[in-house]
């Protein structure tokens, strides 16, 4: 099967006043086309940057090493130009905050207008003719009406349905959807996720859906990678991951799930501890330092990502639970 995103051994690295401040680092990971990927982490892991080097979108002080493949284009081979060409064409976001992607003073059906100026061969009857389409694809009903008011007319849920209308017009190879539902009450956040699930046909390559809530990974996607402290520390299909994880992080956030929690309380589970800063990491294993089942081993030496079983785990103890 076609593979939409490659990445190998990628690192960014940001100029700090106190010194280079390392926010992702020796991330390898694959998408495979008509699969949707979620990455997890908590604030601090290195999401935000990746989902950043995804969309072409680091600031010119990154500093880059290996190699960031989407579709076939290797994207920090490509000059800025080039890469600038690729956005709202092949790569699509839909944000955490519909309000702050829509022009607050631009009518609907101008700005979804607007949003395929990319696309070649059609006309401003034909693009509104095609937004008017998506509207009523992503569930908005008198999508007629919707297209003449602005945003602030319509409710959280209406909004993001429209984001996500926006993004799928360009018929993108890579659509990342980066924390959709964080705002939405658990109703639209359903909702939402359904339209993506089922919108899945309409994108020609790949989603990558960022989250911190692994009860959403289970219900959409097909594979998770989980990061921390800016390292992929367990990846694989999320049936083996989510059922069979290994990394005691993954357990973790698994962990503080409420819909696994079998006795419900006030008091939600929580990993001990912070995600450590960037410019201080432990010796060892990064997740040394919260880790419950933490051998001396684990302060000393850094665990390389190996294959076990479906997934690929940094973890002394891989395969031994």
């Amino acid at each position: 099967m076609e593979t939409i995103i490659d990445i190998r051994d990628f690192s960014i690295t940001y100029a700090g006043d106190r010194g280079p401040v390392p926010a992702v680092r020796g991330v390898s990971l694959a998408l495979r086309r008509g699969r949707i990927l979620g990455l997890v982490g908590e604030s601090g892991s290195g999401k935000s940057s990746l989902v950043s080097a995804m969309l072409a979108l680091l600031p010119t002080s990154a500093a880059i090493k290996g190699s960031l493949t989407i579709d076939t284009h290797d994207l920090y081979a490509l000059g800025e130009r080039d890469r600038r060409a690729l956005r709202g064409r092949d790569l699509a976001t839909v944000s955490q905050d519909p309000f702050t992607a829509l022009n607050p003073v631009v009518r609907i059906g101008r700005q979804l207008v607007e949003f395929q100026h990319k696309i070649d061969g059609l006309s401003r009857a034909d693009k509104m003719e095609r937004a008017s389409a998506m509207l009523e694809r992503v569930g908005i009903s008198d999508p007629a009406a919707r297209l003449k008011q602005y945003p602030h007319q319509l409710s959280g849920g209406l909004r993001q349905r429209v984001a996500i209308a926006a993004a799928l017009l360009v018929n993108p190879r890579l659509l990342i959807a980066d924390e959709p539902t964080t705002a939405l009450d658990a109703t639209t956040e359903a909702e939402v996720i359904e339209i993506i699930r089922s919108m899945r046909g309409e994108v020609n390559g790949s989603i990558v859906f960022v989250t911190h809530d692994m009860g959403v990974v289970g219900r959409l996607c097909d594979d998770v990678a989980v990061m921390y402290a800016g390292e992929l520390v367990e990846s694989g299909p999320v049936a083996d991951v989510l059922q069979y994880p290994q990394h005691p992080y993954t357990r973790a956030l698994l962990a503080c799930d409420p819909a696994r929690i079998e006795t419900p309380s006030r008091n939600l589970p929580t990993i001990p501890g912070t995600v450590p800063s960037p410019m201080n990491l432990p010796e060892g294993c990064i997740f040394s330092t919260r880790c419950s089942a933490v051998m001396d081993v684990c302060r000393r030496i850094r665990p390389p990502l190996v294959n076990s079983g479906h997934s690929r785990v940094s973890c002394h103890l891989a395969g031994a639970a």
